[in-house]
């Protein structure tokens, strides 16, 4: 049976995403208490990143397999009280536009045209993007993917 993808955005902080990058964004890792978020994860689900700190943006990404568990360090959590967490949830993905650190994307303005942000007062826009995984809707995704695509000199269709 066929299913829609699901639509999802990665929470990370900018040295977390550096380690992606150096993997070739080829996997991505979801924090342990996420465990019920990563198993409804399937191929064909797209994710996008927000860094936390800088408040942007940073590329988009196609799921490529179920999830799996692995305890390899690759991720690290900036708070000290969680330095145990291993992010050992993972997914397979490809690439499909990352950009680079001089090319990221503002958030504020893409988070306040969406559907998904306007859940907390627009004062507070970044609490929508506290955690680690959240599932989106499909046209939240396209605006954060329109911007991305744009920026990364490629043609939106």
């Amino acid at each position: 049976m066929l299913t829609e993808p699901a639509y999802w955005i990665i929470v990370g902080s900018p040295a977390n995403f550096k380690r992606s990058r150096e993997l070739g964004f080829t996997v991505q890792g979801i924090k342990s208490r996420h465990r019920k978020r990563a198993e409804k994860m399937q191929p064909g689900d797209r994710l996008a990143y927000y860094l936390t700190g800088l408040k942007v943006f940073g590329g988009i990404a196609t799921i490529t397999s179920r999830y799996f568990e692995s305890h390899g360090r690759v991720w690290s959590s900036d708070d000290p009280g969680k330095a145990a967490e291993d992010y050992p949830f993972r997914v397979y993905i490809k690439p499909d536009h990352i950009l680079e650190i001089e090319s990221y994307i503002d958030a504020e303005p893409i988070a306040r045209q969406m559907e998904y942000a306007r859940k907390w007062p627009a004062a507070n826009w970044t609490l929508a993007f506290q955690g680690n995984v959240h599932a989106i809707p499909e046209g939240d995704f396209r605006l954060i993917e329109q911007a991305i695509v744009e920026r990364s000199g490629h043609v939106v269709a």
